[in-house]
């Protein structure tokens, strides 16, 4: 006999865990509501590439950075190079471009950027043929993730046929976009 009653308490303690479960479930089916709203603002953000230099390897590598949409929409070319000429955020990337370096026009003929830079960005530059690589191909990478762009001419106060101090890299080329 009191096995029979330990066996019903039992069916009825399982129908009624059973019950409560269906019951929970039921109850919990609600809509999702996040904890927090996306904003307008972060609705216009988007991420863009800039290319630096790694310190440890010496090689070009891209740094994301989240912008408001906002600036690519008025002056996209002058706000990417803002952004290199300012350097990394990432402590592992060095700046490319020489301190001091104003841009005093930018303009798209066809798919070629032409930058005109202040003097400071051949006057300021590091000796090397790697660093002036470094510094042009971090311009031209991150200015060709731009579709309408697939290359850069680099100007120095308007005149088109500078170089840099070493004489071993001339502006007087148009410069495209390594593939590695």
């Amino acid at each position: 006999m009191k096995k029979k009653i330990i066996i019903v308490i039992l069916i009825l303690l399982l129908i009624g865990v059973g019950v409560w479960m269906f019951l929970s479930k039921k109850t919990n089916n609600q809509e999702y509501v996040p904890q927090e709203e996306i904003s307008d603002e972060q609705l216009r953000q988007t991420i863009v590439s800039l290319y630096f230099k790694n310190k440890n390897t010496g090689e070009l590598e891209s740094e994301g950075r989240l912008i408001d949409a906002k600036l690519l929409l008025n002056e996209p070319y002058k706000t990417l190079m803002k952004l290199l000429i300012e350097g990394p955020k990432n402590e592992k990337f060095e700046a490319t471009i020489p301190d001091g370096t104003k841009i005093n026009k930018m303009e798209l003929k066809n798919d070629i950027l032409y930058i005109d830079f202040s003097k400071e960005f051949v006057d300021n530059q590091k000796d090397g043929t790697e660093e002036e690589s470094a510094t042009i191909y971090s311009i031209v990478n991150t200015m060709t993730r731009l579709t309408e762009i697939n290359g850069v001419k680099i100007l120095i106060d308007g005149k088109a046929d500078q170089k840099f101090k070493d004489g071993k890299i001339n502006f007087s080329d148009t410069f495209i976009k390594l593939n590695k």
